[in-house]
């Protein structure tokens, strides 16, 4: 197969054009063929990316994709310590003011105290020993108030069964009236927070003769 004339063939490859398909290889080419492909509009051509330019812009586009990641880990870590020192602050505030509402109650039950410590006992004043006894009961009742909106309950177990987790015995006492095993006196009132205990009872205990240690 004959190939094009040389400036024929240049052109036609800048057309992007097969020459040894565009013309035919029988026949000569004529100055038509080779004047329009002369005035046709050439493509474009781009010069190659220089490599180092872009390895220069993917360095670019990596730092400024670094220096945004930074400042989004930054941004995080400073929110992160804000919450936590909140929290401290909260924390140390409920353990700080955790009985504030006790304390409300209770000032009062002292109050009345002092009021019953300020009266005249001197000689025979019949009238403030009435009057003392009437204040110790009211400090009573407003003490079992507090205790109830707290949700302190009393431990007064007497005839009750003992209980090791909630009395303490301090002594055993044959007793023909209280079964064994049973509270037979209260030496010291306990006392419990909802189902916990706070203080247990100091109690005396009833046994049968001969028997040993009290049990649950």
């Amino acid at each position: 197969m004959r190939s094009p004339p040389w400036s024929v063939a240049i052109v036609l490859k800048t057309r992007g054009v097969d020459p040894t398909r565009a013309v035919d290889p029988d026949r000569p080419v004529t100055n038509n063929q080779l004047n329009m492909t002369q005035n046709e509009p050439q493509l474009p051509i781009e010069p190659p990316l220089d490599p180092v330019e872009s390895l220069r812009q993917e360095l670019e586009a990596a730092r400024a994709q670094v220096a945004e990641s930074q400042e989004k880990y930054l941004r995080a870590l400073a929110e992160a310590d804000n919450t936590r020192r909140r929290a401290e602050l909260d924390l140390a505030g409920v353990h700080k003011y955790a009985v504030e509402r006790f304390a409300g109650e209770i000032v009062t039950v002292r109050d009345s105290l002092d009021l019953a410590a300020a009266l005249d006992l001197t000689g025979e004043n019949q009238e403030a020993l009435v009057r003392m006894r009437e204040g110790i009961g009211l400090t009573l009742k407003q003490l079992d108030d507090v205790f109830r909106k707290f949700g302190i309950s009393l431990l007064d177990p007497k005839g009750e069964k003992f209980d090791p987790a909630r009395h303490q015995a301090i002594s055993m006492v044959e007793s023909a009236e209280v079964p064994a095993n049973h509270v037979l006196s209260v030496v010291q009132k306990g006392y419990q927070l909802h189902d916990r205990v706070l203080r247990p009872a100091m109690v005396v205990v009833a046994k049968a003769p001969g028997n040993g240690a009290p049990t649950a």
